[in-house]
């Protein structure tokens, strides 16, 4: 059976937590038998998403695609006009993704469109290597007058698998508890016009001769407003955690790398100066606080989360911890151009997972949106 090793940071997700999913719409619908055979196709490539889980390996399953997809139709009309926050109540619960499998993409049928939900155990990937492979299904799907195109994406568009490749690792005879989920998360939508943001940058430049970006500005406002909403249950310090996408700085890893090329840092700020400082200095101490990104600098990194499994610190084990901060995560630039099955692309995504003090940071023409997720 073929079989691959999971790496340190894929270690952080075996506990199931913080699954990949996403609503996507197409008004006009979708072919969905070609997405049938489309996933089929792929499962060769992308064995690992079709692969389970068992003591720090992913073993290569058999496809079966009732494991892997599900359809379900109505009569009545999805309603493209309902608050996300309603979508999101609607369609938490609705893929099937269990036990020891990474992947499962459902599909609701409406009669004005179509919805895929497809959703990813984190273990399998990161939001990269998500739509990554989703990009590639909606490649496979649609119609093409091109000689064997099929055969021509899955070459040259085929994965990286090796998720040791910086260093060997094996985990083994490790358990990790999945975080009790909150009794009740509010999610509140934040807009910010993009013309807001480029004065701070400028701003910053002209006093600090410090370039940051508008991540540093939309993170600096989410912890501001993260902290002011439940500011009574933190301590003296309040941790920003954002994650790095490594794989254009390791040449090891590359574009083609599929899994978690992720580095999770950390920025500490002191409770205090969230509500005395202005967001100006904070992004400046988000920028300050980004690490060098190198082979060597990143394997320290693995280093790291080694020694916290050979010491037992399985609590370490997380992205964040959401009683000591929050995550801010950037999905601004979702590749939607590229998930156009033959229909158009999608006519709004939004994502459906949630966690306790998170926020992601998504965009329309005009604007930055700030979903931030807490518990009152």
């Amino acid at each position: 059976m073929k079989k691959i090793n999971i790496s340190q940071v894929d270690s952080i997700f075996v506990n199931r937590s913080y699954p990949i999913e996403f609503l996507i719409y197409y008004k006009h619908g979708l072919p969905i038998d070609k997405i049938r055979k489309a996933l089929k196709k792929l499962s060769s490539n992308f064995w690992p998403v079709f692969g389970e889980y068992f003591d720090g390996q992913i073993n290569r399953m058999d496809y079966t695609e009732a494991d892997y997809f599900d359809l379900s139709e109505s009569q009545a009309d999805f309603n493209s006009a309902d608050k996300p926050e309603n979508m999101y109540q609607t369609y938490h619960d609705a893929n099937l993704l269990q036990g020891n499998k990474l992947f499962f993409l459902m599909v609701f049928q409406y009669p004005n469109g179509t919805v895929l939900l497809p959703k990813m155990n984190h273990l399998a990937g990161d939001g990269y290597s998500y739509f990554y492979f989703l990009s590639l299904l909606a490649a496979v799907s649609k119609d093409s007058s091109i000689p064997f195109k099929n055969s021509l994406i899955k070459f040259v568009s085929r994965p990286h698998h090796d998720r040791t490749v910086l260093k060997p690792f094996l985990l083994k005879n490790i358990k990790l508890e999945k975080p009790e989920a909150a009794e009740k998360l509010s999610i509140e939508f934040v807009k910010m016009p993009k013309r807001e943001i480029r004065p701070f940058i400028k701003q910053i430049a002209l006093k600090t001769n410090q370039t940051v970006s508008s991540n540093d500005i939309l993170s600096a406002i989410a912890v501001q407003k993260s902290y002011a909403i439940q500011m009574h249950k933190f301590s003296d310090v309040f941790t920003l955690t954002i994650p790095i996408d490594v794989r254009t700085q390791i040449k090891e890893y590359g574009a083609k790398y599929f899994g978690n090329g992720l580095l999770f840092n950390q920025t500490i700020f002191n409770t205090a100066e969230i509500t005395q400082t202005n967001i100006e200095n904070m992004a400046v101490q988000i920028r300050k606080s980004m690490p060098v990104i190198s082979k060597e600098n990143y394997i320290t990194y693995l280093d790291k989360i080694e020694q916290q499994i050979k010491n037992g610190q399985t609590d370490k084990l997380v992205p964040y911890n959401p009683f000591e901060g929050c995550l801010v995560t950037n999905l601004s630039r979702l590749p939607t151009g590229k998930l156009n099955f033959g229909s158009g692309n999608p006519d709004f995504i939004i994502p459906i997972t949630i966690e306790k003090n998170s926020t992601v940071v998504l965009a329309e023409k005009d604007n930055f949106i700030l979903r931030l997720v807490y518990q009152v």
